[in-house]
């Protein structure tokens, strides 16, 4: 909202200067965005009248004008406006002086005439963003005189961003009493004078919806003077807030609003159709708006009727069936009060966002409505005469709030503060406030005006005396506390670091929801979950998961279906298992990875991900906490992966984990047109660890001996590992699988499998006899277990 310094300063006058108030308005918790200033640079201005105008000899668009300054000289002035005219009143620059925009002005010949100055327009001034031509003054305005005495400048126009909840601060009237209450500078008289009716006429009004309008007032002002002009101090006061005058009806709702806080509406009172009815809409009515646009109305939308039906929305805009104009004589004032629940969304619904919608829905004072048309009437009648009838104010008592009393406890209000605020203190900030305050033995019960509809609670008005007592005099308090060092441990390898691990394997870490679909964990888990939600949010969300993998593959159906090829995700989260009252949480690092091993680069072919590529992720994770030899990857069954390629990964013959490709039925359920391959590991069984045992490295050469044997298909590499480590574990100290053949020269169903045996003693260098006994039972335990044949 922007506010001028000057119109603030009519309402309370603090001892501060522009950057100072600006200050003390943003420490009150009205941030001040910014300042802008009006009125320098232009003190050389002068006030002048347009004695002639003719047309330029050799120019269309150009006038050739004598213009009066107060020198007692007619001065010729080349103008290029169009709205120039005999006997206007308009700024003028004399040569030698300086415009804001920095253009120096000089004796010019335009088109072969002299122009000894220039007539300016509100841009050329910096007095507005949008003109017409030059500016018109009032025939009241002295030539000769200084154009910024007559604007009242230099000027601040201070641009405040308020909080919702501050809907009482949308006015000139609402921040002059935060500044009186924190400066103690004297706040204007706030109640108006009431107008005395000169002529009985009246308008009737009937509350048929009193719960959406619990008060409505109104006033009938007729014989108003059609060629009246809104004065000068009241649109520059409208402009410099942000709002174009209009006409003087308008300008004057307008005036009011931004000066009390409460919008207001005029009717022509010949339009008019029996009595004003405010009350719900029916669906399909319809109702063409001041802006001449149509709007079908929804039924929770508060309306304003006549007999001809809706004639405007209210609290947000009017109809045009009843707008004023340039011909209306006989007006009524409205001001009504729209409760705030009535009013939230109403104008988003339909696209609108009006200075009155953002008032209503934030709050108005609902005492003051009387106050408001009086204000308007004053102004109406002074601006344009006419003859007031009386105030009418019509009341649904039980339907207006009524501000509860609230206990303030001293040892709350030290307690959350953090200081102690002397009583007196107290007691003078909430009466500033034009808060009721009644002492008691432990603190105050407050009694908040009707404009005040944010305070509700004892922490509103401890905010209330922490923001007037200002919140940089609270002292900073430095709080101590134990921190006890936690125990440092070497049994678990930190959950973040194998996060770490999967991130720098370029995999995304992502978080999904809990609840799933209970199809969706019966197909994923292979059976149906007894955690069964009481209230869902929806029935795609009605169960707690029992593995993370549902997530995981929707994701990445989500973002294969936006163009994504390659998709590596993990989650660390956790399952729940059991039933109700008696289920289990267990934490899980799940992964998945879709569509080229790598990105796509010319070094390298493309190569989709295949179950090894996901397998060295997981063995990366394994590394964390053990020796990758002591787990197993045993082939297994699971419903949620492909037959003939998954496995259970095990850890001192316990399974931690399980690896798979997706089965195809899930792959096309979730629309994955590429192989997508999962890993699921529990977190605590995978990471768990022992403190490292240091081992003597053997100063004697390592000997490698090679073996090749043919098996059957059946015999797994784990199997033939295992057999040969197990013959001398004393010399055989690694043993590696590097070559696997099948084809030409080996029967079908078999395999040739080349072993590499690393042999080495810790004590003395080893012998080929060593050696050889170390292949010999290798081999013989090979032959014997599965029936291996040596190759040649």
């Amino acid at each position: 909202m922007k506010i001028t310094e000057s119109w603030l300063r009519e309402w309370v006058n603090p001892d501060l200067d522009t950057e100072a108030l600006s200050h003390q308005l943003t420490m009150l918790g009205h941030e001040v965005d910014g300042i802008e200033y009006e009125g320098s640079g232009i003190a050389d201005i002068v006030i002048a009248e347009v004695a002639e105008v003719t047309r330029h000899p050799d120019a269309d668009k150009l006038s050739l004008c004598k213009v009066n300054d107060g020198s007692g000289e007619l001065v010729d002035v080349v103008c290029g406006a169009p709205n120039v005219v005999r006997g206007m009143k308009t700024p003028f620059a004399k040569p030698g002086v300086t415009l804001p925009n920095g253009m120096k002005l000089r004796k010019a010949k335009i088109r072969g005439v002299v122009s000894n100055g220039m007539l300016c327009s509100a841009i050329e001034l910096a007095l507005g963003d949008e003109s017409d031509g030059i500016m018109s003054l009032p025939q009241d305005a002295e030539i000769g005189s200084s154009l910024v005495d007559f604007l009242e400048l230099p000027d601040a126009i201070i641009d405040l961003d308020l909080t919702p909840n501050r809907g009482d601060c949308f006015s000139v009237l609402g921040i002059a009493r935060d500044v009186s209450a924190l400066t103690g500078a004297e706040l204007k008289e706030t109640s108006v004078a009431a107008v005395a009716a000169t002529i009985k006429d009246t308008h009737p009004v009937a509350l048929v919806e009193p719960a959406g309008c619990p008060r409505f007032a109104g006033r009938v002002i007729r014989g108003i003077n059609v060629s009246a002009e809104s004065p000068i101090w009241m649109t520059e006061r409208l402009r410099r807030a942000g709002l174009r005058a209009i006409s003087p009806v308008v300008d004057i709702t307008n005036f009011v609003m931004l000066e009390l806080g409460q919008p207001l509406h005029a009717y022509d009172l010949g339009l008019l159709q029996g009595p004003i009815k405010p009350r719900l809409a029916k669906s399909g009515e319809k109702v063409t708006l001041l802006d001449e646009k149509d709007v079908e109305l929804n039924d929770d939308t508060l309306i304003i009727t006549d007999d001809s039906g809706p004639i405007g929305i209210a609290g947000i805009m009017g109809g045009l069936s009843t707008a004023v104009t340039d011909k209306t004589t006989d007006v009524f004032f409205e001001a009504a009060y729209w409760p705030q629940g009535f009013m939230a969304g109403r104008a988003r619904a339909y696209g609108m966002h009006t200075d009155a919608s953002m008032r209503f829905e934030r709050g108005v004072d609902p005492a003051g409505q009387a106050r408001a048309i009086e204000r308007a009437t004053q102004l109406l009648l002074k601006i344009a005469g006419g003859d007031a009838g009386p105030l009418v104010d019509e009341t649904a008592n039980e339907h207006l709030p009524v501000r509860a009393n609230i206990s303030l406890r001293k040892d709350r209000l030290t307690r959350l503060l953090g200081l102690k605020v002397d009583d007196e203190e107290v007691e003078q900030i909430l009466t500033r406030l034009t808060m009721k305050v009644e002492a008691t033995e432990g603190g105050w019960i407050v009694t908040a005006p009707s404009h005040r509809f944010d305070i509700a609670i004892e922490a509103d008005l401890i905010e209330e005396v922490a923001r007037i007592h200002g919140y940089d005099s609270i002292p900073e308090t430095t709080a101590f506390s134990q921190a006890p060092l936690e125990t440092v441990t070497e049994s678990k390898v930190d959950n973040e670091l194998a996060a770490a691990t999967l991130i720098a394997r370029d995999y995304q870490e992502v978080v999904t929801y809990s609840f799933i679909d209970t199809a969706a964990n019966t197909a994923f888990t292979g059976s149906e979950s007894e955690l069964v939600l009481s209230n869902p949010i929806s029935s795609e969300m009605s169960v707690m998961r029992a593995s993370l993998w549902p997530g995981l593959v929707a994701a990445a159906a989500a973002n294969n279906a936006r163009q994504q090829d390659r998709i590596r995700l993990f989650e660390n989260s956790k399952s729940f298992h059991g039933k109700l009252g008696e289920h289990t949480e267990v934490v899980r690092i799940a992964g998945l990875a879709c569509g080229p091993a790598r990105p796509e680069q010319w070094g390298i072919p493309t190569e989709a991900v295949d179950f090894f590529d996901v397998k060295s992720d997981v063995e990366a994770l394994l590394s964390l906490a053990n020796d990758v030899g002591d787990c197993r990857f045993v082939a297994a069954e699971h419903p949620a992966l492909q037959p003939g390629q998954t496995a259970e990964i095990v850890r001192n013959d316990e399974v931690i984990g399980v690896i798979g490709k997706l089965h195809p039925k899930l792959a096309k359920n979730y629309d994955l047109k590429r192989a997508a391959f999962l890993f699921e590991l529990d977190a605590a069984k995978t990471l768990a660890t022992n403190a490292p045992v240091a081992a003597s490295i053997s100063k004697f050469p390592a000997i490698r001996r090679d073996i090749a044997v043919i098996v059957d298909d059946e015999v797994s590499a784990d199997e033939l590992v295992n057999a040969v480590a197990a013959t001398s574990p004393e010399l055989i100290q690694g043993v590696r699988i590097f070559d696997i053949y099948k084809g030409a020269g080996i029967e079908a169903g078999r395999k040739s499998v080349a072993i590499g045996l690393i042999l080495q003693e810790t004590s003395r260098t080893l012998t080929d006899d060593d050696a050889d006994l170390a292949m010999a039972a290798a081999v013989k335990k090979l032959q014997d277990q599965f029936a291996a044949v040596l190759r040649d």
